[in-house]
Parts: structure tokens; C-alpha cells; sequence
């Protein structure tokens, strides 16, 4: 079993990751925003799972094939880029059905696709995957046991901070839509400042590289 002091340091970086804006963050802030809290953790249930299958790949040593083979990681980065970009235009595409639109000026979406647009948001973030790559070897030895087992203590400490973090930012995004429901100028200015987040995270998600 991995010691605790290790797990700490490790609960440490996930910690740091998960608080950094990335595109996990910014679609759980716009849906939270635009369709209301119960949206918000849809979508943040569809990013978990998102996880989990970052979790499984690293555990069953895929990742790191994915990783060694430029053109799989390549198809990886150039899809979380169009996912990202696509995102961006329907944050500013000119009708009433924007993706950033307040809540009361565009149809609620279901269940289903607010988890899969939140699964695939975290499973085309090449990001996650060196993530795992990068910090997991750091943290399992052969002496603690099962390396599919300690890979899976790792993946639901790193589950458990995201899903934490992401759970407040859900809720306190969902605050925000009476808001800007009285101040057009500022869904006006968020629309725009989130399709250019989403813009620059697209180009980075291009020039990542695999460590």
C-alpha cells in the first residue's frame, strides 16, 4: 500500500491541477451558469468519468502506449482541440440557442447530454493524460503491491479533490445566473471572455507535447 505521506504529496499536485483553469472548469462554470446547479453536477458527473477512463488507461499501461505513438497522441490533441474550439463558437454563434446564454434564454439540454459533453471534455484533454503518465510513475513502487492497484488509490484520491473542487465551483457558479440575468452587458462580456479562454486552450492543447 502506498505510504500515506506519499498519498499526501501526491493528494498535493492533484490538488494544484484541479485549480487550474482548464477546460473541465470552464464547462462546468458555463453550464453551472447558464442551465443552473442541477446541470452543473450532470456535467460534473460526465467529467468524473472522464477521469475514470484516464484512470483505467494508465492503469492497464495504455496511456503510456498512446503517449509513444505520435499518431495516436496526435489524433488525441488535434480532437480535444476541435471539442475545444467547437465549445468556443457556440459561445458567441449569433442566436438565441448560445451555449453560454443565460439560463431562461435557451433550452434546457438533457440529462444525457450534459454528461456526455462533460465525459468527452475530460477524455479528449490530452492533459489528463500525461498528467497520469507524468505523476503516477513518481508515486508507485513494486514494493507497495499491486501496481493496478495502487494506480487505482491514486486515481480516486485525484477523483475525490477534483470532484470536491469542481462540486464548489458548481455550486457557486450556479449563484451567478440571477446576476447576470439582470445584466445583459456582463453575459455579453462572459460569453466573449470564456470563447476566448476556450480559444487559447485549444491552441495549447495543439502545442502540448508528451513528456
Amino acid at each position: 500500500m502506498i505510504p500515506i505521506h506519499e498519498l499526501l504529496w501526491f493528494a498535493l499536485a492533484a490538488l494544484l491541477m484541479v485549480i487550474s483553469p482548464g477546460p473541465n472548469m470552464i464547462y462546468l462554470i458555463s453550464r453551472s451558469i447558464t442551465q443552473g446547479k442541477t446541470a452543473g453536477l450532470v456535467s460534473l458527473l460526465g467529467v468524473i468519468n472522464g477521469f475514470l477512463f484516464h484512470i483505467v488507461l494508465a492503469g492497464f499501461g495504455l496511456t503510456a502506449i498512446l503517449l509513444a505513438v505520435p499518431f495516436a497522441y496526435g489524433i488525441l490533441k488535434i480532437s480535444g482541440a476541435i471539442y475545444l474550439l467547437y465549445l468556443a463558437y457556440q459561445a458567441i454563434k449569433p442566436n438565441d440557442k448560445t451555449f453560454f446564454e443565460v439560463n431562461g434564454h435557451v433550452p434546457k439540454d438533457r440529462p444525457r447530454k450534459l454528461f456526455l459533453m462533460g465525459f468527452f471534455t475530460n477524455a479528449l484533454n490530452p492533459k489528463m493524460a500525461v498528467f497520469y503518465l507524468s505523476f503516477f510513475p513518481q508515486f508507485i513502487k513494486a514494493e507497495y503491491g499491486s501496481i493496478f492497484g495502487q494506480s487505482m488509490i491514486l486515481g480516486i484520491t485525484q477523483i475525490i479533490i477534483s470532484f470536491t473542487i469542481n462540486f464548489i465551483i458548481v455550486m457557486t457558479a450556479a449563484k451567478m445566473a440571477s446576476f447576470l440575468t439582470k445584466n445583459p452587458l456582463w453575459v455579453k462580456v462572459q460569453k466573449w471572455f470564456m470563447a476566448s479562454i476556450l480559444t487559447i486552450l485549444a491552441i495549447k492543447m495543439v502545442l502540448l507535447k508528451a513528456k
